[in-house]
């Protein structure tokens, strides 16, 4: 199975190409999209691959700019992301709680979903969002463990002594690398989301409505 099959969820989210929006003092204003996500007929060569025959998100729509680095670099987002040695609900608490601790608007709103559909609960999801209290919404150590690894590498600064030896505690070698990887390649994804305004489309709004959770 190709990556775009394994990480469709976390690489399509936001098909819609109007403006991003942003609430100051209780009124939205619109945010003017810094790149413009190419549809598949004007999309280089190079990137006509990725699209699959139909709109493959903002983050690849606008990748597609530079088709050299996305052929490049998407296989390896949707490699760390997907499911691997690592299961899909540990995958998404990196994820959401990386974007939540980044304020990315974009990332936290698709990952929501995502996460919920991992098996996570509403409840622990909101706490990944810093909406809820993790300690309430997570019993597991493993999971707590996970939170806080991910909170000492988005950081700032060095890692501590005692967040790697509580880290060592609990992952094996290989799970340490790879979860790292996938906090740094979430971070690479929230500033360039946030940066670029990218949107989020309307059925994952939707969606985050019905769950009751208001926009990040």
């Amino acid at each position: 199975m190709d990556y775009r099959a394994r990480n469709s969820r976390a690489l399509r989210m936001g098909v819609h190409r109007e403006r991003a929006s942003y609430s100051w003092r209780g009124t939205v204003r619109p945010m003017m999209a810094l790149v413009r996500q190419l549809l598949e007929p004007e999309a280089p060569l190079l990137a006509k691959a990725f699209y699959g025959g139909g709109d493959p998100g903002p983050i690849t729509a606008t990748m597609a700019h530079v088709p050299e680095l996305l052929e490049v670099a998407l296989p390896f987002i949707g490699a760390t992301l997907s499911p691997s040695a690592l299961d899909w609900r540990t995958k998404e608490i990196v994820i959401v709680r990386t974007s939540a601790l980044m304020q990315c608007r974009y990332c936290i709103d698709s990952h929501t979903p995502v996460a919920l559909d991992s098996g996570l609960s509403s409840l622990q999801v909101h706490a990944l969002r810093n909406e809820a209290d993790l300690a309430v919404a997570f019993d597991n150590p493993r999971d707590l463990a996970l939170v806080y690894w991910t909170d000492a590498v988005v950081g700032p600064g060095p890692v501590s002594d005692d967040s790697r030896l509580a880290a060592q505690a609990v992952f094996c070698e290989a799970e340490i690398v790879e979860l790292t990887l996938l906090v740094g390649v979430t971070l690479l994804l929230n500033r360039y989301a946030t940066s670029l305004v990218l949107p989020v489309n309307d059925d994952v709004i939707a969606r985050l409505a019905s769950e009751g959770f208001s926009r990040s």
